[in-house]
């Protein structure tokens, strides 16, 4: 019987040839050019400042997710340790043992930093909980996988001969998983709102997102300071909509909402658009003055996911999202 030692770890794999993994009995990772990492000193410093070297455009977090991966690959998994690789081709789960220390192959072709492996089992999807499936699905390389560790040793440990999920039994991580992937999802629309549209780009946006939800809009001319950032009309008749978009981090005061409401005409309806949130008395104000809406970084992201289909190439290009169906608890269906 297989029983975990606390000083073994547990790690997660991915590669686009499944058979080089499992027909050569090898783990590997890329990033050919960094070289031999045992050529350089051993420690991350010295990785990060090589692969400042040879990607000088790449950006911070890849270099960080990057070195974090090489140095793990090179000095933290140690002979012994297991490897979980989700094969592509037949949708298995492949569970094996590190056999050697870290060797760099300069004639592989794709992934010259390997370790060699022996597979221990190969087993269906079925076997696992959909939390197992969700944390070996990491969108990273290499990994070490924490949270199900004891279910992936356990399986091994019992062969295939009791699966975890059947009928009887619903899948209890079903749940949170589906919750992890939505809010993954809104965490990353956020980000790369606030990170590539500032100003006046956000304001282009959103009205690129009314114009989808079926309004008719004008923006502002560019360097304008009305308190009017858009005009939205839901059709050739009033009321006007007058919108004022924020791409701030801090909180919205009650000030800066005032001025849109002092920006309205007779007859028009407002709506304030923010990444972030309102203050407690802009919130009040929002509340006292219901021609107004408050739309926060939460709701926005929610109208985006919604309207998402019905946005510009432009705008999906910038929030890149594949529509995909995920398993739910039985009593949400």
């Amino acid at each position: 019987m297989i029983i975990a030692d606390e000083e073994k770890h547990i790690w997660g794999i991915h590669t686009l040839n499944d058979d080089l993994f499992l027909k050569e009995a090898i783990i590997a990772i890329g990033w050919k050019e960094i070289g031999d990492l045992f050529a350089l000193e051993s420690n991350r410093n010295a990785i990060r400042k090589r692969y400042a070297e040879v990607y000088p455009d790449a950006k911070k977090g890849n270099i960080a997710n990057g070195v974090g991966m090489l140095y793990r690959f090179c000095y933290e998994v140690q002979i012994g340790d297991y490897i979980v690789f989700p094969s592509k081709k037949d949708r298995r789960i492949n569970i094996g043992i590190v056999e050697s220390d870290y060797l760099f192959n300069p004639d592989a072709y794709e992934y010259p930093h390997q370790r060699k492996v022996r597979w221990l089992a190969h087993y269906p999807r079925t076997l696992f909980s959909q939390g197992a499936l969700y944390e070996v699905g990491s969108a990273l390389s290499f990994f070490m996988i924490k949270n199900y560790a004891d279910e992936y040793l356990s399986v091994l440990a019992r062969g295939a001969k009791k699966v975890i999920v059947n009928d009887e039994n619903e899948d209890e991580s079903v749940g949170p998983t589906a919750d992890d992937i939505i809010e993954s999802t809104k965490d990353f629309i956020l980000k790369e709102l606030s990170r590539q549209l500032k100003g006046y780009d956000l304001e282009v946006f959103v009205a690129d997102l009314l114009n989808a939800m079926g309004y008719r809009t004008t923006v502002s001319p560019h360097g304008g300071d009305s308190g009017i950032d858009i005009v939205a009309y839901k059709d050739e008749l009033p009321p006007r909509i007058t919108v004022q978009v924020k791409s701030q981090d801090s909180d919205i005061k009650e000030t800066t909402i005032q001025s849109l409401k002092g920006a309205m005409m007779p007859g028009d309806y407002g709506l304030f658009v923010t990444l972030s949130n309102y203050t407690r008395n802009a919130q009040r104000f929002l509340d006292a003055n219901p021609i107004i809406r408050g739309i926060n970084g939460t709701e926005l992201v929610e109208l985006i996911l919604k309207y998402y289909e019905q946005l510009s190439d432009e705008h999906q290009k910038i929030i890149p999202l594949k529509k995909v169906y995920i398993p739910v608890p039985k009593e949400e269906v």
